[in-house]
């Protein structure tokens, strides 16, 4: 089936982090923030209950979030490059929609080709000098339903939307009638299991090209 437009999640499918783990390691509190994402992305408790918990502990500055953007780059995920080049050759209208701290993606989203307005994230607030001063309470995407609600802004009746993911928050995206594609190269999450259109498990995100193309 061919697409017209094609979201892709960041953390564990362009990328092989969780960056709200990684960031929360940094200042020590990495056990108990890894089993907040877990139990955000697997469905058991809604995203809106963990998402002001999670920032709110690690207080993120902008220097947090330069390295996490570096980190982001360093660990892509096998195949990366190669689908972006792909389908940015296909003409295919591409977009990141994430969770995640938009100010640390944008610098992976720069280096695979999309421009800044290509991505939808959450942007975390400084002070003047740097320090975290709280995050965009009112972006979609850090709720429950966030996903589908871009999706459905990004897609038009015309056009076919496909949506790659390895989470719970990815898969609501098939509410606002995308196509939805479980990554499983990363992290394998039965829920995404049963309910993704299709499936793969492959370490290279090239394997989803076969459903995509």
């Amino acid at each position: 089936m061919i697409f017209d437009i094609i979201c892709f999640d960041c953390d564990s499918t362009l990328s092989k982090i969780e960056g709200i783990d990684e960031l929360a390691k940094r200042v020590g509190f990495g056990e108990q923030m890894t089993e907040l994402t877990n139990a955000a992305m697997n469905g058991e408790v809604a995203l809106e209950e963990v998402y002001e918990r999670r920032l709110s502990l690690i207080k993120p500055d902008k220097k947090a979030i330069d390295w996490l953007a570096d980190l982001y780059i360093e660990t892509m995920v096998d195949g990366v490059d190669e689908v972006f080049e792909t389908l940015l050759d296909q003409q295919r209208q591409l977009h990141i929609v994430s969770g995640g701290i938009r100010q640390a993606i944008l610098p992976l989203a720069n280096r695979l080709g999309l421009s800044d307005n290509l991505v939808h994230a959450v942007d975390v607030i400084f002070d003047h000098h740097g320090n975290y001063q709280g995050f965009n309470t009112h972006s979609p995407l850090a709720k429950t339903g966030g996903k589908a609600e871009i999706c459905k802004k990004l897609k038009n009746d015309a056009s076919k939307l496909a949506m790659i993911g390895d989470g719970q928050t990815d898969l609501e995206s098939k509410q606002a009638g995308a196509f939805f594609v479980g990554f499983g190269g990363v992290a394998e999450r039965e829920t995404v299991r049963q309910n993704a259109d299709c499936y793969v498990n492959d370490k290279s995100l090239t394997a989803i090209l076969k459903f995509i193309c």
